[in-house]
């Protein structure tokens, strides 16, 4: 089956509007695992405007499922995460302004960078994904720079598939063979939602994971969140 971990962010986004206390991020992280969240999932990001490092810190103290680190790897954040040794983290090539996550690595162009990042987060015992297209090519390349995994950045997916699901899916058919065939772990993530994520699952049997946040926070506003955990993890026992 493949493993849900829900992204956080939004919720840290909620509390901050405040500056208080209210939802508290590390109480919400702790119920979404109770009510069967395989895993947590935040972005730090380097103006705190969501997640902060006081989460990351108090986080990775409490996450009694997979905890997951997503960001780019600054030193800054190379640093937060050797402190807090996630289960996993996610290396994204978010410029610091971005609103979100908006393509994957180009690693032939990053190839030393990200060899020798990925090689102090393995020393630490951390497990690496690397955030790529749905393209063989960077998922071979992630293989050699010595990532466990790939997630497959899924927005051309989840826009393209209400008007053509079968062309929609096709090159991450393609990318997760690749991952398959280079020995690599496969996760995804990127507005996978409530209306294409059970297609997505069907078609990519080797999914070990998907990361999800604002359409699963969004659906929380309507469903609450133990149903909205509920019906994502039916979506995934396909």
């Amino acid at each position: 089956m493949t493993r849900l971990s829900v992204n956080i962010n939004k919720v840290a986004t909620l509390r901050n509007a405040r500056g208080e206390n209210t939802p508290e991020v590390e109480k919400f992280a702790a119920d979404c695992e109770m009510m069967g969240a395989q895993g947590i999932t935040v972005h730090p990001r380097p103006d705190e405007r969501h997640i902060t490092r006081k989460d990351v810190d108090l986080l990775c103290k409490q996450v009694r499922t997979e905890f997951n680190i997503e960001g780019n790897p600054t030193e800054e954040f190379i640093e937060l995460v050797l402190r807090a040794r996630p289960a996993q983290v996610t290396l994204v090539p978010d410029s610091p302004d971005a609103l979100t996550s908006s393509a994957g690595w180009n690693i032939p162009a990053h190839r030393a960078f990200l060899r020798d990042v990925t090689a102090r987060f393995k020393e630490a015992g951390i497990r690496v994904s690397i955030f790529v297209d749905a393209d063989p090519e960077q998922v071979k390349a992630a293989a050699e720079v010595g990532a466990d995994r790939v997630e497959l950045y899924t927005k051309p997916y989840a826009d393209l598939f209400p008007n053509d699901p079968e062309q929609a899916i096709a090159p991450f058919i393609k990318a997760a063979r690749q991952a398959q065939e280079s020995g690599l772990g496969l996760n995804a993530g990127h507005d996978l939602n409530l209306k294409n994520l059970k297609f997505f699952r069907q078609h990519i049997p080797n999914l070990d994971e998907v990361s999800i946040g604002h359409a699963l926070i969004s659906d929380a506003l309507y469903l609450g969140i133990s149903e909205t955990i509920r019906q994502y993890l039916a979506q995934l026992s396909v």
